[in-house]
């Protein structure tokens, strides 16, 4: 049994953040452990209230969660602060922790902040450099690397910049795209793309938290980068064509269904 513990904030309705990683962690075959960030107060419609966890409770539940059934990976979402960044990082760091995933979560899908001003220094010197792999949207890769993204080409030149401080591969998601939907994974000097059409659904509620946890589940089972991130793709697409409608505004994805 692979074993895969997520680090991010609570969604209530359960379409994002910890409880979309526990589904698609579950439709993955593993089992899930969680540290949590923050409470949010959600829904498909917005973000209407947060909730911060105490730095100190953060690190002991990541403590307790490593002191008894260590995790084959780890999946960091919302991280609120940069106290709260800080204990993640030594943490991550004294349990030597292998095949972390990072979604720099910034902005909801419903366009609520979910990162402090002055925590991105903070999650660009001391946690983004522990990733194996992150993947930050357009917008998100827009403010990491200073670079105002509208063709491929630029996705390409803000990689280039955000290597500059992540050790690990970069995985800018081009889910913002108009036309398409084309993700760079960025690695070693190595631009490699993954072509991608846009899903016609609306429901988009918590599709960078899915995708994160997804390659997370397979870096957990052994799987190279690119491998690992192309079965992620087509799980997070399977999600979105089984066409789950819920909720008045940006509803969920249907994270179980390869289950039926």
């Amino acid at each position: 049994m692979y074993k895969v513990l997520s680090i991010a904030g609570s969604d209530c309705s359960g379409g994002a953040g910890i409880q979309a990683d526990i589904k698609t962690i579950a439709a993955h075959g593993m089992y899930a452990m969680t540290a949590i960030t923050a409470l949010t107060a959600q829904n498909t419609t917005g973000v209407y209230g947060v909730l911060e966890a105490d730095k100190d409770f953060v690190a002991q539940q990541i403590d307790c969660v490593f002191q008894d059934i260590r995790p084959d990976a780890v999946k960091v979402g919302m991280v609120a602060n940069a106290q709260i960044i800080a204990a993640i990082a030594d943490k991550l760091e004294e349990y030597e922790a292998k095949n972390i995933v990072v979604d720099p979560v910034m902005v909801s899908t419903s366009g609520g902040r979910l990162l402090n001003e002055d925590a991105v220094e903070a999650l660009k010197t001391r946690l983004l450099p522990l990733a194996d792999v992150i993947t930050p949207n357009i917008p998100e890769a827009e403010c990491l690397s200073g670079i105002p993204i509208q063709s491929n080409g630029d996705m390409e030149r803000a990689a280039e910049q955000i290597a500059l401080f992540c050790r690990g591969a970069i995985l800018i998601k081009g889910g913002h795209q108009e036309y398409r939907a084309d993700d760079l994974l960025y690695y070693e000097d190595c631009p490699i793309w993954f072509p991608g059409r846009k899903v016609d659904n609306p429901n988009t509620h918590g599709t960078g938290c899915t995708l994160s946890s997804a390659i997370a589940c397979n870096l957990a089972k052994g799987l190279i980068l690119e491998e690992a991130v192309f079965r992620a793709k087509k799980y997070l697409t399977g999600a979105l064509l089984a066409g789950l409608n819920l909720g008045k505004g940006s509803g969920p994805l249907d994270h179980g269904y390869p289950m039926r």
